[in-house]
């Protein structure tokens, strides 16, 4: 790693991204506040609610930030090993000492605040994967590496899913995208994964016999227009039998080791089951929540499926359901531009990097976030499974805030100093 020279870098800070953070953290501080509103407590900075919490650790968020900024970006990249060492340490410590919350065991007391390890961990991951592979002698992407690196993100994830915590675990899988920019994996593995998930869908929906048989019918008609190949009616045979026992194994996954409620969401999303009382309220009430904000909502703090706990965990998990509620479709649509805006800003700066690492970090940094944004959204509007994620900078919560403006702030400092870094 070549030198790095330590400038003045206010001028070259990327003030828009700053300003989409801070805009999206005063978005989900007014939205917790109209979540919860409490006519006897109204002020915004009344420490015995959750909105009076939430300014705190938005100050405490915008300290971290600007430290962040002034400390040496050598450091990060140096201490890359010991910081995910520290936070292994402490998601294995969570086992032992941490509370259960809703069934699961993944925060660690400490006085009236609660520490989740889990959110830090994405943060440690994307640090010493970006270390991991900026340092390979090696530049052309090789299985060794792959496998070592997916090592460094399941590690993790086995721990997570020890308390267990499926919605933190799934989203380290986002790092995916970070092995297919690099080269390690191709745009066939996606396909294939994209292709994987589908199955499984279907075969829930679809008797597997069904399913198996149209599976034969498309390989059978490729190989077929392939045949002047004999490799290419191998691999449509090969594919077949994967194919084949994939679906197979389906039922088994999903009855002995997806947890009762796990499916139980599964199967209302996919309409198999109508629990709007049970499993299901959740959702449901989440779909009223938004639908009842019509185009332009029915202003703030003038939301009644939320103020008044139709919808569980209105300012975390659901606070989406907030904003559709009070803002309507036309706020939901702005408060998604400017998450995409964000997202496409975080791109940008990936992609006018010097260094491997500060790349690799950036574009774990658009994954993670990607992941949370699109699933968190997702799950409130019913099109994809309920597990549990907050949505970035929105949600409440000290650790989600803390541990997203350390992922997004540490990149800002990597770009604040790229014109000081020599590519390698």
């Amino acid at each position: 790693m070549n030198s790095i020279q330590q400038k003045s870098f206010f001028g070259r800070i990327d003030w828009l991204t700053i300003g989409l953070w801070l805009g999206l953290c005063l978005i989900g501080w007014f939205n917790i506040h109209a979540a919860v509103y409490d006519p006897d407590n109204p002020g915004l900075f009344n420490l015995a609610t959750n909105y009076g919490k939430q300014s705190i650790y938005i100050f405490t968020a915008f300290i971290i930030g600007i430290c962040i900024l002034i400390i040496d970006s050598r450091f990060f990249i140096s201490s890359a090993p010991i910081i995910y060492f520290i936070v292994i340490l402490l998601l294995i410590a969570v086992l032992v000492v941490g509370r259960n919350v809703g069934g699961n065991q993944a925060w660690i007391p400490l006085g009236s605040f609660r520490l989740q390890p889990s959110e830090f961990g994405k943060l440690a991951t994307c640090l010493l994967l970006a270390y991991y592979l900026s340092n390979q002698t090696n530049k052309n992407p090789n299985v060794r590496t792959l496998l070592i690196g997916a090592l460094i993100v399941l590690f993790p994830v086995a721990l997570v899913m020890l308390q267990p915590d499926t919605g933190s675990a799934l989203a380290f899988f986002s790092l995916i995208f970070v092995f297919y920019r690099e080269g390690y994996i191709s745009s066939a593995v996606l396909i294939i994964g994209g292709l994987a998930i589908f199955l499984f869908v279907m075969a829930l929906l679809l008797n597997q016999w069904i399913i198996i048989g149209i599976i034969l019918l498309i390989c059978g008609f490729f190989a077929f227009i392939m045949r002047k190949k004999r490799k290419n009616v191998i691999n449509m045979a090969i594919l077949f039998v994967v194919s084949s026992m994939y679906v197979l194994c389906v039922d088994f996954v999903y009855e002995q080791i997806l947890q009762p409620h796990q499916r139980s969401r599964i199967d209302i999303i996919l309409g198999k089951i109508d629990d709007p009382k049970g499993h299901g309220y959740n959702l449901n009430q989440s779909k009223i929540a938004i639908g009842s904000g019509q185009l332009f909502g029915k202003g703030y703090l003038n939301g009644t499926q939320t103020k008044y706990n139709f919808v569980p965990e209105q300012s975390t998990d659901f606070i989406f359901c907030t904003v559709g509620e009070e803002w309507g479709f036309v706020g939901s649509v702005a408060l998604i531009a400017i998450y995409i805006t964000l997202l496409l800003r975080i791109v940008n700066i990936a992609e006018r990097q010097r260094t491997a690492f500060a790349r690799i970090y950036s574009y774990g940094v658009a994954s993670i976030l990607f992941f949370h944004f699109f699933i968190n959204i997702g799950m409130t509007i019913g099109i994809v499974p309920v597990i549990g994620i907050p949505l970035p900078f929105i949600s409440y919560g000290g650790s989600s805030l803390w541990s997203f403006t350390i992922l997004l702030f540490i990149m800002l400092r990597f770009d604040s100093a790229r014109k000081g870094l020599v590519s390698f």
